[in-house]
């Protein structure tokens, strides 16, 4: 799973080194789905998250001590909560999805969340969407049912849990982009982290298994991977504009695959590479018509 925020490029030179930074992002974003599928075959889903955010935290506060005064202050708390509470429940429902689907086919259907973005961003932020992006938006979540397949024997309650992770992303986008660039990047990251542990702190001591050392040991290192992807997202966004970047992201899914025929020796049936590249098509669509409307507009 990727997490974005909207940021400008300095130069028109730093475009290819922005795209470089966040396939480098996708990759650790990649990993991160691995180990965490690799976890819930032996431990409960909440603590495979309480481990992802614990990790992420201790190494936050590791990285953000020397400026800790400045990056937790925040004027919107009200949506560092909701960045906080968002991430958190993506990657909850992602996570314990994972327990019973392939990694590229949790992947595939949650690659739906540019289209929840398009459908927020016109409810909450008046933002002007046309029937040819709505067209677009419809044809993605038929992408999506493809590979779900509703009322067939393949049908899972897992296989919605993806589409409920995408939602929350797209949530936490959203809420992203309401809050412009007011505030640091690195104070939306400290409450993301911070915002994650707590929430599985609470709930963690109903759920507790106590990890093997190997497994200990790969939980310490999970939010490194996470932290790392996040990092390198941020950097990309710095060197080059959302938008253009906003297409890489599907290299995720490529991504994913690969990882889960290696290590799991899974790869995704025939329907779920249909609905797969349905999805990744009418995301691109709407992408391309975002683009278009923006060079109408300026």
């Amino acid at each position: 799973m990727t997490a974005s925020a909207g940021s400008g490029a300095d130069a028109p030179g730093s475009e290819l080194r922005g795209i470089l930074l966040y396939i480098g992002a996708l990759v650790f974003f990649s990993t991160m789905d691995v180990v965490a599928k690799w976890l819930v075959e032996r431990h409960d889903p909440v603590m495979v998250v309480w481990a992802r955010y614990a990790s992420q935290a201790f190494w936050t506060v590791v990285l953000l001590a020397p400026r800790m005064g400045r990056v937790i202050r925040t004027s919107q708390p009200g949506l560092q909560v909701i960045r906080a509470v968002m991430p958190f429940g993506a990657t909850m429902c992602f996570f314990t999805a994972l327990q019973t689907m392939q990694i590229a086919e949790a992947v595939a259907i949650f690659e739906v969340a540019p289209l929840f973005m398009t459908i927020l961003a016109f409810f909450l932020l008046k933002e002007k969407v046309g029937p040819r992006r709505w067209t677009g938006v419809a044809i993605g979540f038929v992408g999506a049912m493809i590979i779900i397949r509703p009322g067939t024997d393949v049908f899972t309650p897992a296989m919605i849990l993806p589409l409920a992770s995408a939602f929350c992303y797209a949530s936490y986008a959203i809420a992203t982009r309401w809050m412009g660039q007011s505030e640091s990047p690195w104070t939306a990251f400290f409450y993301t982290a911070m915002g994650g542990a707590l929430l599985a702190s609470l709930v963690v001591p109903f759920h507790w298994s106590t990890p093997s050392w190997q497994d200990g040991i790969v939980m310490g290192l999970f939010g490194v991977i996470g932290g790392c992807g996040h990092m390198l997202m941020i950097l990309a966004l710095r060197r080059a504009s959302a938008s253009t970047i906003a297409p890489i992201s599907y290299l995720g899914l490529v991504f994913s695959a690969i990882w889960g025929l290696v290590v799991f020796g899974q790869f995704p049936d025939g329907w779920t590479v249909v609905g797969a590249v349905v999805v990744v098509g009418a995301g691109l669509y709407v992408w391309w018509r975002e683009r278009v409307r923006a060079g109408q507009a300026s």
